[in-house]
């Protein structure tokens, strides 16, 4: 059984599930960043092996979409984490999510909206 540290991801994308359930203060900056950090090796694993992300994750308990749970508010932390722009999709499914997910290059990152927007999750 193949493990990612011996996979090979060059020219491929991996779906990453995440928890960047992270603290944001009033301003919406992230006030913990510990959790982003420690995804970190993982995903540029992944980047480095020559493949593309697509990350999912959720923040908070929001019963609907509400914009003070929208993980646009922690790609900046990401970007700056990683080393790399972070795209961002406004929604978790749906066409746009998957036309992105598909136009992704090898080194390109995508961040989904939270999937916690759906009661699915």
């Amino acid at each position: 059984m193949e493990n990612i540290s011996t996979y090979n991801f060059l020219g491929k994308r991996a779906i990453v599930r995440v928890d960047f359930n992270v603290p944001l203060n009033a301003d919406f900056q992230v006030t913990d960043n510990t959790r982003i950090r420690a995804a970190i090796p993982t995903l540029k694993k992944v980047l480095e092996g020559g493949g593309s992300l697509i990350l999912m994750s959720h923040l908070g308990r929001p019963k609907k979409a509400e914009d003070k749970f929208s993980l646009r508010h922690i790609l900046s932390q990401i970007q700056t984490l990683l080393g790399s722009p972070v795209l961002f999709a406004p929604d978790c499914m749906g066409r746009q999510a998957s036309e992105m997910a598909a136009a992704l290059k090898p080194g390109q990152v995508l961040l989904l909206e939270n999937l916690r927007f759906y009661a699915e999750e």
